[in-house]
Parts: structure tokens; C-alpha cells; sequence
């Protein structure tokens, strides 16, 4: 069986696309031409240790394109301090930047303490350029009532500037305001009356500074200013007029109970009335028997009985007689 021959060019073309795809993956397995950047900007770096990095699954550019910057700086870090960085999962390239940030702003900042930071989840760069530009907060309307009973609104303005050394643990923003806030109620609250605070509006910024509400948190207050101071309601007239309310259905409540007890009084009162009468009636009908008693036993005789009758219908004339003159009375006034 014959072998089998091929053209001299396709052999040419064969082995150069056999060149090209070994050089290919050289070169991506092998960061060459990053070595040679490394070289050139003065990092010390073997062909060894880039290699060592792929096998670490540690992406070669994320850790020498940083460490370019930093010797260029002159920061003095090696590439252990920066691949460990990288394998605990933090930012490199932010904190060689804060670094850097930090070294021309003259803030003393380790790289121990910048790679805390930025495990710690906090944005280290942005932490170096709060230290040198204040950053501003402004607080929402905070609402508080002075002792005459007036509402007043304040919303301020707080300065604070970054806290490098207490950025590993430190509260943050949200603190800060809830702590001016509550140093705005609290002097609003002390004041006397609501015209003070209008009067002396920097009276919430002294107060509020004497207390040192920066403290445990991440930042330091430079100043607090109060942006606006206006007028609410009147939550003293409001109290008092719902508490007279409320003492008004108390004392109709009370008055409809005691209203309620009289009638049941009243009620009682006629009951006892009618079983009043009752015992008249059953009394009145006890005397024809006594009277009959007497007739058989001799104790009363035909005449007295009849002298009783007279004196019964002589009461009854005369009771009739009585009422005839009063209605003619009465007629003759109308």
C-alpha cells in the first residue's frame, strides 16, 4: 500500500497552523508578553511564578498590573501581600488605588489595615477620598415640640469626614443621622418655647456637637448646620382640646348613669306605690266582713250601722260638691 503524499505547500500550511496554534496556547498559558510589561516597569517577577499563578487560579493581570502601580508609587508591596489579598476575595486594584490616594494625601494607611477595610466590605478608596474631601449628609425633616406645646421642623446639614482607623467595625451613615436626629429632638424638646429655637437655630448645632454622636462610628463630625427651621403645629392646644373631650363624655357618661339610677329610683318608688294600694284594697275589703261580724255578735247594732252609711254618703256629697266648686274655679281663671 502506497503511503500517502502530500503537496510541499499544504505540509508548509499544515505545520504553520501547527506553529500558530502551540504559540496560541503558549502564550495563554504562559503570560509572556505581561512578563515582559512586568520587566520593563521595574517588577522583578519569573516566568515561574506567573505560571504558578494560573495553577492557583489566580488571574496573573489582576495581581501584576497592580503591583506595576505600586512600585511605580514607590509603596514598597511585594506579590505575596497582593495574591493573598486576592485569594481572600478582596479588590486589589482598589486598594493599591487607596494606596496610592492615600501616600499623596499624607494619610498614614499600612496595607494591612486598606486590605481589612476592603474584606471588611467597605469601599477603601472611597474612604481615602472622604478623609480628603468632606463628604455631606443631609438629615430628613425631623419633627420635635418645644415645652409651650409648638411643633417645630428642623432639617440639617451634617459634615462628616472619613474615619480611616475606625472603618473595621464602625457605624456607618445611617447612624449618624439617627443620632442628630435624636440630639434635634432632644434640644427642641428643652426648650422653653418654640421661639428660642427660631431665634438661636445654632443652638441645635452646639448641643448636638457637645455630645460626640460620632463616637463608635465611622466618621468624624466636622459640623452640623441647620438648613431649615419651620413651624408645625400647636400639639399642646391639640392635647388639651382632645383631654377636654375626653372629660366631656366622661361627665355625660357619669350624668347618664346617674340620670339611669334615678329613673330605676322612680320606677321602684311606683311599684311600691301600687303595692301600697294593694294592701289598702285587700284592708278595705277586710271591713264589710268585720262589720257583719259585729251585726251577728251584738257588738253593732241596725241603727250605728245606719248612722254609717249616712256619714259615708254625707263624705260623698260633700266630696262632690268639693270638686263641682273647684273646676267652676278653675273655669272662671281661664
Amino acid at each position: 500500500m502506497e503511503g500517502l503524499y502530500l503537496d510541499p505547500n499544504v505540509q508548509l500550511l499544515i505545520i504553520g497552523a501547527l506553529i500558530i496554534i502551540a504559540l496560541a496556547v503558549f502564550f495563554s498559558f504562559f503570560p509572556f508578553m505581561l512578563w515582559i510589561s512586568a520587566l520593563a516597569s521595574g517588577v522583578r517577577i519569573s516566568i515561574i511564578t506567573l505560571v504558578a499563578m494560573r495553577l492557583r487560579r489566580v488571574v496573573p493581570s489582576r495581581i501584576v498590573n497592580p503591583m506595576i502601580k505600586a512600585t511605580k508609587a514607590g509603596l514598597g508591596l511585594n506579590i505575596n501581600q497582593l495574591e493573598s489579598h486576592f485569594l481572600a476575595g478582596g479588590n486589589v486594584d482598589r486598594v493599591v488605588n487607596a494606596l496610592i490616594a492615600a501616600q499623596r494625601a499624607n494619610i498614614p494607611l499600612p496595607f494591612e489595615r486598606a486590605a481589612a477595610i476592603d474584606l471588611a466590605g467597605r469601599d477603601v478608596l472611597q474612604a481615602v477620598q472622604m478623609s480628603v474631601n468632606p463628604r455631606v449628609i443631609e438629615t430628613p425633616v425631623v419633627s420635635a415640640v418645644a415645652k409651650d406645646g409648638i411643633e417645630v421642623k428642623v432639617k440639617a446639614r451634617v459634615t462628616v469626614r472619613a474615619n480611616i482607623d475606625r472603618l473595621v467595625g464602625g457605624a456607618g451613615e445611617e447612624t449618624i443621622i439617627a443620632r442628630v436626629g435624636e440630639g434635634i429632638v432632644s434640644t427642641n424638646g428643652s426648650a422653653n418655647s418654640h421661639k428660642d429655637v427660631l431665634e438661636n437655630p445654632d443652638l441645635i448645632s452646639r448641643t448636638v456637637l457637645a455630645k460626640g454622636l460620632d463616637a463608635g462610628t465611622a466618621f468624624e463630625i466636622l459640623s452640623i448646620d441647620i438648613m431649615d427651621v419651620d413651624i408645625g403645629k400647636n400639639i399642646g392646644a391639640h392635647l388639651q382640646t382632645e383631654q377636654a373631650e375626653a372629660d366631656k363624655r366622661i361627665a355625660q357618661a357619669k350624668a347618664e348613669e346617674r340620670r339611669a339610677m334615678a329613673v330605676a329610683q322612680e320606677q321602684e318608688m311606683k311599684a311600691r306605690v301600687v303595692e301600697m294600694r294593694a294592701k289598702v284594697v285587700e284592708s278595705e275589703s277586710d271591713v264589710p266582713l268585720a262589720m257583719a261580724e259585729a251585726l251577728r255578735g251584738g257588738k253593732m247594732g241596725v241603727m250605728d250601722y245606719m248612722n254609717l252609711k249616712n256619714l259615708e254618703a254625707d263624705t260623698q256629697m260633700r266630696g262632690s260638691i268639693g270638686k263641682g266648686e273647684a273646676g267652676s274655679n278653675s273655669g272662671e281663671e281661664r
